[in-house]
C-alpha cells in the first residue's frame, strides 16, 4: 500500500472553495493555539476581533479605510501572478509612488486641487511603474530573478523614503519626527461621508472593473494568461514575451504607485515613515485567497482590513502584540499556498496485493 499525487484535469469551483475554507479555517486554529499558549482565550480574542472590526459604522469605515490599499495592491499584484512574474516589491513600488507624489506638492504646488491630484498621480503612477519596470527589464533580458530584485528593491525604497523624511524634507515644527509638512488643501483627497474613507475608493472601483475586463476581454489579458500557462508556448505563438514581461511588471508597479499616492493624500496628509504599514505584503496574501479575481479581491481585502482592525484591538484590550495580526496573516497564507497542492492534486491510495496487479483503491 502506498500513497500517490495524480494531477487534476480540473480542480473545479467546488474544490477550490473547499480548499480556500480548509485553508483559512486550519489557520486560525493554529492561530487560535498560539494565542492559548500566550494566556489568552482564542474564542475571546476572535470575537474582540468582529467586533472591533464590524460592531459599529465607525467600525465598519475604519476596516475600510485599512482595506482600500489593501484592495489596490492587490490589483497590481495579480497582474503579475496571472502570468506566473512573481512580484514581491508592491511595497517598494507603493512607497516610491507615494514619493514621487509628495515631491509634486512641495516643488510644484498647484491651487486647483484637480490639477494638484492629477499631477500627483501622475507622478505616482509613473514613478512605481518605472520602479517595477525595472525589474521586468531585469528578468525579461537576462532572466534575473524577479522574486529577488523586487525584494530588495523595496529596501531601497524605504531607505529612500526615510532619506527624505529624516533629512531636507523634514517638517521642522514636527519636534524631530521623521514625517514632511502637512500637505496643501489642493493636495489632499476629499474624505466621504464624515469618515475617514477618503475618494479613492472610487479609483479602486473603476480599477477593479478596468482589471476584470483586461484580464477576461482583450488580448492583452488573453497572452498573459497564456504565457502563465505556458511560456514557451506564447513564445511558438508568436507572442513577444520579453515585451509582455516589461509591460505587465510596469503596470503592475503603476497601480501600486498609485496607491502609495492614495494612502498619503487621503488619509496621511503628509509623507512620513511607516505609512504603509506593510500594506505591499498584506496584498499577496489577498491577490491568492482571491484566486486571482479582481472583483473578489474587494471582499477579501475587506476581510484582511477587518484582521488589522481587530489586531490593533487586540493590543489595546488584551495586552498582545500588534504582531498577532501579522501572525494570523502568515498562517493565512501558508495555508492557503499548502491548500494549493491539494487543489491542483488529489491523493490516492494504492494497494499491491500478492500475486495481484497493483490498483487504486480510493481517493482521499
Amino acid at each position: 500500500m502506498r500513497l500517490r499525487a495524480e494531477k487534476r484535469i480540473d480542480a473545479g469551483a467546488w474544490t477550490t472553495f473547499v480548499s480556500t475554507v480548509l485553508s483559512v479555517l486550519l489557520a486560525f486554529t493554529v492561530g487560535g493555539v498560539f494565542l492559548y499558549l500566550q494566556g489568552v482565550s482564542p474564542f475571546e480574542a476572535y470575537f474582540t476581533i468582529l467586533k472591533s472590526a464590524f460592531g459599529s459604522g465607525y467600525d465598519l469605515s475604519e476596516t475600510a479605510v485599512k482595506a482600500l490599499p489593501l484592495a489596490i495592491v492587490s490589483l497590481a499584484v495579480m497582474l503579475c501572478f496571472t502570468m506566473l512574474v512573481w512580484n514581491i516589491g508592491a511595497e517598494g513600488q507603493a512607497l516610491v509612488g507615494a514619493l514621487a507624489a509628495a515631491a509634486m506638492v512641495r516643488y510644484f504646488p498647484l491651487e486647483s486641487k484637480p490639477a494638484m491630484l492629477s499631477l500627483m498621480a501622475a507622478a505616482a503612477i509613473a514613478a512605481g511603474g518605472v520602479w517595477a519596470g525595472i525589474a521586468g527589464l531585469l528578468k525579461a533580458k537576462w532572466n534575473v530573478n524577479e522574486i529577488i530584485t523586487t525584494l530588495m528593491m523595496n529596501y531601497i525604497g524605504m531607505r529612500l523614503l526615510e532619506y527624505f523624511v529624516y533629512g531636507p524634507w523634514r517638517d521642522p515644527s514636527s519636534l524631530g519626527f521623521p514625517m514632511t509638512a502637512r500637505f496643501i488643501d489642493s493636495a489632499r483627497l476629499p474624505s466621504l461621508w464624515g469618515t475617514r474613507i477618503h475618494m479613492g475608493i472610487y479609483a479602486l472601483l473603476l480599477l477593479t472593473v478596468v482589471m476584470e475586463v483586461l484580464l477576461k476581454r482583450t488580448r492583452f489579458g488573453y497572452e498573459i494568461r497564456v504565457m502563465g500557462d505556458n511560456a514557451q508556448a506564447a513564445r511558438y505563438a508568436g507572442m513577444n514575451y520579453v515585451k509582455r514581461i516589461v509591460g505587465v511588471m510596469f503596470l503592475s508597479g503603476a497601480i501600486a504607485g498609485f496607491a502609495g499616492m492614495c494612502e498619503v493624500s487621503g488619509l496621511q496628509g503628509r509623507l512620513q515613515s511607516g505609512f504603509s504599514a506593510h500594506y505591499g505584503y498584506t496584498a499577496i496574501i489577498v491577490a491568492w485567497l482571491s484566486h486571482l479575481k479582481p472583483s473578489l479581491s474587494l471582499i477579501i481585502a475587506f476581510l484582511m482590513g477587518a484582521l488589522l482592525v481587530g489586531g490593533e484591538a487586540l493590543q489595546i484590550g488584551m495586552g498582545l502584540p500588534v504582531a498577532s495580526a501579522s501572525i494570523l496573516q502568515g498562517l493565512i497564507l501558508f495555508f492557503v499556498l499548502g491548500g494549493e497542492f491539494f487543489k491542483n492534486y488529489r491523493i490516492r491510495l494504492d494497494f499491491e496485493p500478492r500475486g495481484h496487479t497493483r490498483r487504486p483503491r480510493g481517493d482521499i
